[in-house]
């Protein structure tokens, strides 16, 4: 009989995969990717349509809008319309990036006039708080698109892990305005600046934030399950070098609006750390920052009978199972609006694990 070393098999033990290697090809997971994303873009359209199909100019009483804003209220309000102006820059630089996929790319559309509204709406709140005349607002407008924004990253799932954090980082900056604006705020500089009309625009706003905020969640979760070596890196990587697309783009005074939206605690490092980054690694299964760090150096990668790397392993920090229910659910919920619609009947969208067992 041999003994072995108990430090061998220890050694054995640790290396032993979590869970079993991925069942499916780098094409078939492809392939299902393409389908979620399709079938969440359609769900995602019909509830919009239904439930957030807003104007900004009918929509708001805008001859209410106050006059006599604080400073710190207008430099702020400024912030977000120059910030938005560059919405043509955030739908055409992603998608030549994204144009072969029909999910991503439509969708992508669809939030691209999604985001024009909310453009249009700084403009009206701009206009209607007297704070610039006609002409200046448009000669503004005119300056700020000198500039052009670029993409941060030319890879459709590092943007997918990246419009996340983005999309939870501008819910969180409407949603803590819309509190300086129902008089909530107890910061001296905003005693006077309650607004109605500006609560309403701001929490209006807001609501179609964590609408794209959930439909990137769910794209994320998607490539988690069936990516997760690759997604767990593009979303470290996103993080460490996070930076807003108004920072990365020449708009006059943008320090001074960082600086007041801080002082206002609308948005800034607690906010980020706080209510965007551990929001969203809540959301996705992870404990922390850290664990999803070290995460990365225990997720293993094996080659199968055709030699295609697979990963064998999912690390300690995330739960992993739970990501694997929210994809089904995902899933589920496009099997329900398929049957709604009669897709379902010719071309269902179903399904695929990617591991025998967990």
């Amino acid at each position: 009989m041999i003994n072995t070393e108990p430090e061998i098999i220890r050694q054995i033990e640790e290396e032993r995969p979590r869970v079993p290697v991925g069942l499916l090809s780098r094409h078939q997971k492809d392939r299902i990717i393409e389908r979620g994303m399709v079938g969440l873009y359609r769900w995602y359209v019909a509830r919009s349509q239904a439930h957030r199909n807003w104007n900004p100019d009918r929509d708001f009483d805008w001859r209410l809008f106050r006059k006599d804003h604080s400073p710190e209220m207008v430099q702020i309000l400024k912030g977000f319309f120059a910030v938005e102006q560059f919405v043509p820059d955030y739908v055409t630089d992603l998608l030549r990036v994204i144009r072969k996929s029909h999910g991503r790319s439509h969708f992508h559309i669809r939030w691209g006039a999604e985001e024009e509204r909310h453009a249009d709406l700084w403009y009206n709140a701009m206009l209607f708080s007297g704070q610039m005349s006609p002409d200046a607002l448009r000669d503004y407008m005119e300056e700020l698109r000198s500039s052009q924004w670029t993409l941060p990253w030319q890879d459709p799932m590092y943007m997918t892990f990246y419009t996340v954090f983005q999309e939870r980082a501008t819910q969180v900056n409407y949603l803590n305005t819309a509190v300086i604006a129902r008089g909530k705020s107890d910061k001296p500089q905003f005693a006077n600046d309650a607004d109605p009309v500006l609560a309403r625009a701001a929490q209006t706003i807001a609501i179609d934030e964590a609408a794209h905020y959930n439909f990137f969640l769910e794209g994320a979760r998607i490539y988690l399950y069936y990516y997760p070596a690759q997604a767990i890196q593009a979303m470290v990587d996103v993080i460490r070098h996070f930076a807003m697309p108004g920072s990365q783009v020449n708009i006059p005074d943008y320090a001074k609006f960082e600086e007041t939206v801080y002082k206002a605690a609308i948005y800034g490092p607690r906010e980020h750390s706080r209510d965007v980054v551990q929001h969203a690694l809540d959301a996705l299964g992870f404990d922390n920052r850290r664990a999803l760090e070290a995460g990365i150096k225990r997720v293993r990668q094996v080659p199968d009978e055709e030699g295609n790397w697979q990963e064998s392993q999912i690390f300690e920090g995330i739960d992993f199972p739970s990501i694997t229910d929210a994809v089904q659910r995902i899933f589920g919920r496009i099997k329900n609006y398929e049957e709604e619609t009669g897709h379902a009947d010719i071309d269902p969208t179903l399904f695929q694990p990617n591991y025998a067992a967990l």
